[in-house]
């Protein structure tokens, strides 16, 4: 099946009450593990790719080509998009919508407002115009990831959410409400209450950044009330670090990368099988 982008499968998820999984990538191992997971599963999936990811394995057309030759090697039936993870500028989404990407995340967060609507309006016209799909965000998600670096949380505005979307034409937002990147410390503290409003006022499909470590209950009610994409990273690189350990501690003379790389990816695929599970988008593709 061909790469596809997001609006479909995240409205769909949205209507029918489950979360479609973002997983980002970080090299092949990663990326053959999370379309295993999706294809067993029967479910939609939704490749993550950082800029930073991106340069590691050589490039935006580098990470296009290998995700295209697994999707033909391993005969995926599944909705698959390739959407870039916190997009820096209008170039690098227009470079990633040019390299094949089938969706982008513009994020000008850290901007004003109005010029946050200005650089998504932009970016919204040109991917749009390419069949191209496009996340923005509001308010500040806390801790870091690759260039990304945010010291603190700083909720989104309900209102500013509203006009973001009614004046960008974005697919989906990812409104900031409580959760980070990275491990937490102490337990995560969502804002139900505004993700309720910003739903409601936006009618759009919400985004959860930061889904390692929240637990189930707190995925469910997200769910409930409008998130339809929960993206997830550090759970797959602990797990398959962890994987790799083992591996090695166990027998100190291997040096095959397939010998412990090939564990690590058995890692990955299993918490992604689990991640689709809780999201309820397992047989839904």
């Amino acid at each position: 099946m061909p790469l596809v982008s997001m609006t479909e499968m995240l409205n769909k998820a949205k209507s029918e009450g489950y979360a479609v999984g973002q997983f980002n990538l970080n090299n092949l191992e990663f990326t053959q593990a999370i379309l295993q997971a999706a294809e067993a599963e029967k479910s939609p999936v939704i490749l993550g790719v950082s800029e930073g990811a991106a340069r590691y394995m050589g490039g935006f057309k580098t990470v296009v080509k290998m995700v295209e030759g697994l999707l033909e090697d391993y005969k995926i039936t599944v909705p698959v998009a390739i959407h870039l993870d916190h997009g820096s500028s209008f170039d690098k989404c227009k470079e990633a919508i040019d390299a094949g990407f089938t969706s982008v995340m513009i994020d000008a967060s850290h901007d004003p407002f109005e010029q946050n609507v200005e650089t998504t309006s932009k970016v919204v016209e040109y991917a749009h115009s390419k069949g191209v799909s496009v996340e923005a965000e509001l308010g500040t998600v806390g801790g870091q990831e690759d260039d990304v670096v945010a010291d603190g949380v700083i909720y989104a505005d309900a209102k500013e959410c509203e006009e973001l979307v009614k004046r960008t034409g974005i697919d989906c937002l990812a409104p900031a409400l409580g959760s980070v990147h990275g491990p937490y410390k102490g337990e995560p503290n969502l804002g139900f209450a505004e993700m309720e409003e910003i739903g409601s006022l936006t009618g759009v499909p919400l985004v959860l950044h930061g889904g390692t470590g929240i637990p189930t209950k707190d995925i469910q009610k997200s769910i409930s009330l409008g998130t339809a994409k929960i993206n997830v990273n550090t759970e797959n690189q602990i797990a398959s670090a962890k994987r790799v350990r083992e591996v090695l501690a166990a027998d100190t003379e291997v040096y095959d990368p397939r010998k412990y790389l090939g564990p690590a990816r058995e890692a990955i695929k299993e918490t992604v099988i689990g991640k689709m599970r809780e999201f309820g988008s397992s047989n839904k593709a």
